[in-house]
């Protein structure tokens, strides 16, 4: 397996693993020596206004818990850290969305992922 998706798998286990708890996040993340998780959840409230702003139809809390961390590191990547080209991120999050979710995940993603693309391209 590729060392940058074994990394984002590692990443989407960890913002998975907060889904399920409020407090004590070190005790609950599989992968303890991850920095990008934390960063990622210092930018939650930001990042998750770009999935309900995006998914307009689908309230935070109905989303599928791996479909909304999947969505959370890909928008962090694409919005906040820059360092890969904007198809990559997209193609490893539906990459991510096949291998983990259920077999409608990756279209969802896709969508979503595909309008703050689009967004972001006319605001330039």
């Amino acid at each position: 397996m590729d060392k940058r998706h074994s990394k984002r798998l590692h990443i989407v286990q960890n913002l998975y693993a907060l889904c399920f708890v409020n407090d004590n996040l070190k005790q609950v993340l599989p992968h303890k020596d991850d920095t990008t998780t934390q960063e990622i959840i210092t930018q939650l409230d930001q990042i998750d206004h770009h999935i309900q702003k995006h998914a307009p139809k689908y309230p935070l809390d109905k989303i599928a818990k791996i479909d909304k961390s999947i969505l959370r590191l890909a928008i962090y990547e694409l919005m906040v850290e820059k360092k890969e080209p904007v198809k990559v991120v997209i193609n490893e999050a539906i990459e991510l969305a096949k291998e983990l979710g259920n077999e409608r995940s990756y279209a969802f993603i896709n969508a979503v992922l595909g309008s703050i693309n689009s967004e972001a391209n006319t605001t330039q």
